[in-house]
């Protein structure tokens, strides 16, 4: 596992466009999240990187509050799954997530949006512009040890119009496994 942290920049770039097929037995389309008029978040994740199994719980905890408020979460696995066969689709399809879980195949997706490692956090606002890219919150191996919840404080800023500021601690994961190498 190549430890990789997300870079930070690209504030204010609007949301890719992309259409993906989700675990749900459906499609994903950048125009749906656009469409309720919130913040959003899009997640690449995986199924075997230990940073997400570390924090899966978090995540899906998260997922149940945001979608009860009304607001879109995402997530998108991208990894070779003809090397790391336990993040095929069909392997994906066993996670029962409250919120989708989407495909990117030929991982066009997670290059259009420089995703780099599992976790990727992106939150959009209410307009698709990128406001924030950042960590979960301030450890990632142990919900005990949390204090900062960054990423969830980010989105409800959002959801009320306040700015969620420039200084943003990386997120950090596994490196996603591009297909060839």
């Amino acid at each position: 596992m190549a430890l990789t942290h997300s870079p930070q920049g690209g504030l204010g770039t609007p949301c890719p466009l992309f259409k993906l097929p989700t675990t749900q037995g459906n499609m994903v389309e950048t125009p749906e999240l656009l469409k309720t008029q919130r913040p959003f978040l899009v997640m690449f994740i995986c199924n075997h990187c230990p940073y997400v199994q570390a924090i899966e719980n978090r995540l899906i905890a998260m997922g149940h509050l945001l979608e009860a408020l009304g607001i879109k979460v995402l997530a998108i696995s991208s990894n070779d799954s003809n090397h790391y066969p336990e993040d095929s689709f069909e392997n994906m399809k066993a996670k029962n997530y409250s919120f989708a879980y989407a495909y990117d195949q030929d991982q066009m997706v997670a290059k259009s949006f420089g995703a780099v490692c599992t976790p990727d956090f992106f939150v959009y606002d209410k307009n698709g512009l990128l406001a924030y890219r950042g960590r979960l919150d301030n450890h990632w191996k142990s919900s005990q040890e949390v204090t900062q919840y960054e990423l969830l404080e980010a989105i409800l800023k959002l959801d009320y119009d306040l700015s969620v500021g420039e200084i943003q601690n990386s997120s950090m994961g596994c490196s996603i496994k591009w297909n060839g190498n």
